[in-house]
């Protein structure tokens, strides 16, 4: 876990958060910069900075990503959404610890 990390306090209880979905490896909350009507991020419980950290049994746990998304997008009435992770700083990544993020409920733009 680090000690710092915004995220793990949220995981902690230390921080408060809007949760929309919770699980035993994944928890879902509410972006407090929403771009969109609908903007959640998935973020793994434990303490990885980017997908280029994940270990063997991080990965085997991913495979429950696309579950966790599809039943997110069923509580919050979201039919097309897009699901963005940014992996390092280049990227966009503000929070080092993994996370992917739900955007929906308008007409999104093009990337680029």
């Amino acid at each position: 876990m680090g000690r710092e990390c915004v995220f793990c306090k949220i995981i902690s209880g230390e921080v408060k958060s809007d949760k929309v979905y919770e699980d035993e490896d994944f928890i879902v909350i509410r972006d407090i910069k929403p771009v969109a009507p609908v903007h959640d991020l998935v973020i793994y419980k434990k303490h990885v900075p980017t997908i280029l950290n994940m270990d063997d049994e991080d990965v085997k746990k991913f495979s429950r990503l696309f579950e966790v998304v599809k039943k997110v997008a069923e509580l919050e009435g979201l039919d097309s959404f897009r699901l963005v992770n940014n992996n390092g700083r280049e990227s966009g990544q503000e929070i080092d610890h993994i996370h992917f993020h739900i955007i929906g409920g308008r007409k999104l733009g093009g990337l680029g």
